[in-house]
């Protein structure tokens, strides 16, 4: 059931991320390979690919194949915890899109966010997590924020407004930053806990 639970799931994101890439690149505004790099910069992109090549790597999985990375799925439904409720709260509010756009839109931020969390109920090896792990999953996202402050500083573009160091200033970005950061660890402990209260 794990396996072809995963590989619907993994169908999914996969539609969603290839048909997120050619309305992307339809609708650039920039150059080819400046479009490319963009749409790497943005942190649902990345998450939601982090999602789907677990779910696919799960779907190919050899039956019975022990999971080695303890952890990983709780990481990464953390991640796109943070990618949906930051879209519901702040971002959904800021464009209108039509089509099969809303329908790829839908799917990046509600519809995998709640599938995530499903697989995550489902099949995580909750007991085995521990809080010391939370750290390490911290790295990824750090290193994300301080790569697109980086170039950004460079090319000009910010891939949210709210990192948006043009419009708000660094100060500004650092502290609504800070505010992410304490929702992650929130949320990942929360996860933990839960997930051992579940098991028991």
């Amino acid at each position: 059931m794990k396996k072809n639970i995963a590989l619907i799931f993994a169908f999914i994101g996969w539609f969603a991320l290839i048909a997120q890439y050619y309305l992307h690149i339809e609708n650039r505004i920039s150059s080819l390979l400046e479009a490319n790099f963009r749409f790497f910069t943005y942190f649902t992109i990345l998450v939601n690919l982090l999602v789907t090549l677990y779910l696919t790597s799960v779907a190919l999985k050899k039956q019975g194949a022990e999971d080695k990375n303890i952890g990983y799925l709780t990481a990464i439904t953390v991640y796109i915890t943070i990618v949906g409720v930051t879209y519901q709260i702040i971002l959904r509010g800021t464009w209108q899109p039509t089509g099969l756009q809303r329908i790829v839109d839908e799917l990046l931020h509600s519809v995998m966010p709640v599938l995530t969390i499903i697989f995550w109920y489902l099949f995580e090896n909750k007991a085995k997590v521990k809080y010391s792990q939370i750290l390490k999953w911290a790295i990824f996202p750090i290193v994300y924020l301080i790569v697109i402050l980086v170039r950004g500083s460079f090319s000009g573009f910010y891939p949210y407004p709210f990192v948006d160091v043009t419009a708000l200033g660094m100060t500004k970005v650092l502290i609504n930053s800070l505010f992410v950061t304490i929702f992650f660890f929130i949320t990942s402990f929360l996860y933990i806990r839960i997930g051992k209260a579940l098991k028991k």
